[in-house]
């Protein structure tokens, strides 16, 4: 892979990515390059497309013709997913510091300078936490479970996950332009590889326009794959069940043994096994969905696919940018 090389290196780099968020892009646009032309140093825009089904692409077109000294636009060449649309501005971002920021307003961009200012104290990973949260409580409550669930599988400490309101230092966008694997959380990768991480709290809002891309599968879905890329510990819990399980068994068929002998054959133990039997099932199916889970991993790793595809990417002469695909 041919890697982008920057004429200008700006200050700061803001990384969105956009899908199907043609009604608010307009008011995105408005709130967000006052606070940028505000910093007080230099900045460029990266909007990336992720395969828009609405104008969502027309309109970045035209807000890049409005804008193109810091402006760029890349255009997927299809729907690739949030984070393969974050690594694509990564890949092609020259700012010392980065900062990812959600289309919906959820994150007022005015919240822009208190993450500048966290990475010129010397932070090199800024993690945000959203107060006055104005998701459902359907959204709130599993997203507060999955949390603790995975700080107790993997070494990564992040209070709020589903905040993309971050901002990254260069060292740490480089080491995560480094890393190949296919499925990836980049909140997770960044803390794991920042020296200086800290968390700071963020307001939050109701969304402009349109609907959450992401239903209560795809959160799942997302813990999942996050506790199942940076750690196995899982499939040493089971390990542990497993072994556990077997210990329990052996000892209920040498408890039922001597019963057989002291009290003799019994028929009204037959549902009782049935029960133990359907239980050690379910758990032996768990165990292979689980080992299925990390061998899929495996699978679409060694297939070694691009994460994204690039369509077209709209830069003005300030950068050496040329239409790539992803490693």
């Amino acid at each position: 892979m041919t890697r982008s090389h920057p004429v200008n290196t700006p200050s700061v780099s803001i990384v969105i990515p956009v899908y199907n968020e043609q009604d608010g892009l307009a008011s995105l646009f408005a709130q967000l390059y006052p606070v940028l032309d505000a910093l007080g140093c230099s900045y460029e825009l990266l909007l990336i497309d992720d395969g828009s089904r609405d104008r969502s692409a027309a309109l970045l077109r035209e807000q890049y013709q409005r804008r193109p000294d810091v402006t760029r636009v890349v255009l997927l060449a299809g729907n690739f997913g949030q984070h393969n649309a974050i690594l694509a501005g990564f890949e092609r971002a020259r700012g010392n510091m980065l900062i990812t920021l959600d289309a919906d307003l959820q994150n007022p961009p005015h919240e822009i300078p208190r993450l500048v200012e966290q990475i010129n104290a010397g932070h090199d990973y800024v993690g945000t936490v959203r107060t006055g949260r104005q998701d459902s409580l359907w959204r709130v409550l599993p997203s507060r479970l999955l949390n603790v669930l995975r700080e107790r599988t993997t070494r990564i400490h992040i209070t709020d996950q589903g905040c993309m309101l971050r901002a990254y230092g260069r060292n740490v966008v480089d080491a995560i332009n480094d890393c190949p694997e296919m499925n990836t959380f980049i909140p997770a990768l960044g803390y794991l590889f920042a020296r200086s991480p800290v968390e700071i709290p963020v307001a939050h809002a109701e969304r402009e326009a349109g609907e959450s891309k992401y239903s209560l599968y795809s959160l799942l879905r997302l813990n999942f794959d996050l506790m199942t890329g940076f750690s196995i510990v899982p499939l040493q819990i089971y390990s542990v069940l497993g072994v556990s399980i077997s210990l329990l068994s052996l000892l209920f068929v040498v408890y039922m043994g001597i019963r057989r002998l002291v009290i003799g054959p019994e028929v009204e133990g037959v549902f009782t096994l049935f029960g133990i039997a359907f239980f050690l099932i379910g758990v032996v199916l768990a165990g292979v969905g689980l080992l299925g889970e990390y061998v899929g991993r495996i699978y679409a790793q060694v297939r070694a696919r691009p994460r994204y595809r690039i369509q077209a990417v709209l830069s003005g002469p300030q950068s050496a940018d040329t239409p790539l695909d992803a490693p």
